[in-house]
């Protein structure tokens, strides 16, 4: 016996391969199926680029980029004031490609096609599964633009570098720079989101523009070109627009006082602000200012939606790329029973999200166009927003249990999957928020409720779980009195509806019914995995595995 081969303990064996250089969208069944049905089928060729190097190299930048987070710099050298982030390279590579593909503008760009935001949104999907961080900044540059067309001036200056393929990270006067991004500063200390309770104030100057005195708790992605702010002007709380530099290409008097040592979202920074006189251009009208931004609200809403379905996909993926390769007890672990029946209830869970998300994104491209839409998209956001959202976390966690201990390790992607999770039911408004916001519109819009109610019709007849819940819903609203303190409970059924109806009508008609079993006839249990014997496990697993040449299914 050598010396080197008494001292050899063991040999790695019975561990898969790390899910590598894969393209996300080819291998997304559900995701191309139901990016056609809504119209975005036009896109395919670019979605397909963008998802070789969202599942290939982008992947690897995720890591990099999560390990080597922003850092403040809010001084140079000599003690002057020039409050920088810096982040790695990896980021960066995120970020560049994220804007080449339209992560930022790509509806914009195509505003004459239908399915434009649909086709937007499967490009969020497709790079936030390499990794969220560029989620923040790109959604705000995303959702601005309508805000921004409430001041033709700054609309006209601002978009075309909003709205641009070219990533330009220079810390520069915006007329300088080849494309931009803009983030968003609402919340403050005392309010959260209350923010009619905002304090900061905008004093008007005798040139017409403004200067900002006050602080923001959460000021998102700190090295955007620009921040949509509120504060308190004379005709009351208004929107502005906060740039970076001002016009003499000085820098703006926006302070940071640190980034925020966040539960998730490690690569991206966010940060509190103080400002000293701050320059900026009203947005809108005075007193306007909650309705300018509202307008940017709704279109981040649909991103937290788009941001959790994606991280539901990859959690899914991860857990089936890994089970089927882990052997234990003489087979691998996709072909045990209860395992089988947990995989199968996580993708069926992730392909009722991407329905319901895409369907929200189709219906926002056709506002314009078609009143009924506008206010289903209205109601329907919210809905959306509320439910994918919450069940992100436990749908990770369950994922990341098909793993085993390595899942909780850092050096797999199930850790960071888990720590981002919450963030989406939290930003743009709690879940509460969401809850009182669907409720307001069927206040004080009666053609939201007909919307819903018509969109949840055209699926009676072909599910009687369906058909049960649906007749049922009119009721659940009937008690005004209390129908505040019931609203999570109502907007769940909604939602279940909504993503039942969906899947009804356009998905295989086994997975629609094991759906409408589960969830609306409360033939599932609490946690994951606890669907009946006769679901259709194995089509389930079949549409959402990602089939590599790693090991084969037994």
């Amino acid at each position: 016996m050598s010396f080197t081969s008494q001292f050899l303990t063991h040999e790695v064996q019975n561990q898969p391969e790390a899910l590598m250089d894969y393209n996300v969208w080819e291998t997304d069944t559900a995701l191309r199926e139901v990016v056609e049905r809504d119209g975005a089928s036009w896109a395919s060729d670019h979605l397909s680029e963008y998802g070789a190097l969202a599942g290939g190299e982008l992947i690897q930048a995720g890591y990099e980029a999560n390990e080597n987070g922003p850092r403040l710099r809010p001084f140079d050298r000599y003690g002057r004031r020039i409050d920088e982030v810096e982040f790695h390279p990896a980021y960066h590579r995120l970020m560049t490609e994220a804007m080449k593909y339209g992560m930022n503008g790509f509806a914009w760009r195509n505003a004459n096609r239908a399915g434009a935001h649909v086709a937007r949104a499967a490009v969020m999907y497709i790079g936030s599964q390499a990794d969220a961080g560029v989620g923040c900044p790109m959604s705000m540059t995303y959702a601005a633009i309508p805000a921004l067309r409430h001041t033709s001036t700054l609309a006209e200056k601002w978009i075309p570098k909003l709205i641009s393929t070219e990533y330009d990270p220079r810390s520069l006067p915006m007329d300088r720079k080849a494309g931009c991004t803009i983030g968003m500063g609402m919340t403050e200390k005392q309010g959260g989101s209350d923010v009619r309770s905002n304090t900061t104030r905008a004093i008007r100057q005798p040139d017409g523009t403004y200067e900002l005195v006050g602080h923001k708790w959460f000021f998102s992605a700190p090295m955007c070109d620009a921040h949509l702010v509120l504060a308190q002007a004379e005709g009351g709380l208004s929107c502005f627009l906060v740039p970076r530099f001002r016009p003499d290409g000085s820098r703006n008097a926006v302070e940071i006082q640190r980034l925020k040592d966040k539960l998730g979202d490690w690569s991206n920074a966010s940060s509190e602000v103080e400002f000293r006189g701050a320059f900026g251009e009203l947005v809108g009208e005075e007193g306007r200012g909650v309705v300018t931004i509202l307008d940017m609200v709704a279109l981040t809403r649909l991103d937290c939606m788009t941001g959790s379905a994606s991280q539901m996909r990859q959690a899914t993926v991860q857990a089936l790329h890994h089970t089927r390769q882990r052997r234990a007890f003489g087979k691998y672990l996709v072909d045990q029973p209860l395992m089988r029946n947990v995989l199968a209830d996580l993708a069926l869970e992730s392909e009722a999200a991407v329905t319901l998300t895409m369907r929200v994104a189709r219906a926002i491209d056709a506002a314009g166009r078609d009143e009924s839409e506008a206010v289903f998209a209205r109601i329907a956001t919210a809905i959306g927003k509320y439910w994918i959202c919450k069940r992100a976390p436990p749908h990770i966690n369950e994922a990341q249990e098909c793993l085993g201990g390595i899942g909780y390790v850092e050096e797999t992607m199930m850790p960071r999957l888990y720590r981002q999770a919450p963030l989406n039911s939290i930003w743009e408004g709690s879940g509460n928020v969401q809850c009182l916001d669907v409720l307001r519109a069927l206040r004080k819009e009666p053609a939201s409720r007909d919307a819903l109610f018509g969109e949840l019709a055209g699926a009676k007849g072909l599910d009687r779980s369906y058909d049960a819940e649906f007749d049922a819903l009119a009721g659940s609203f009937a008690d005004a009195e209390t129908l505040e303190y019931r609203s999570r409970a109502v907007v769940e059924r909604v939602a279940l509806l909504l993503q039942a109806s969906l899947l009804l009508k356009s998905a295989d008609q086994a997975i629609a019914a094991c759906f409408c079993r589960s969830r609306l006839a409360k033939e599932h249990g609490l946690a994951f995995g606890t669907l009946g014997p006769d679901a259709p496990v194995a089509t389930l697993i079949e549409r959402a595995m990602v089939k590599t040449s790693v090991a084969p299914i037994s």
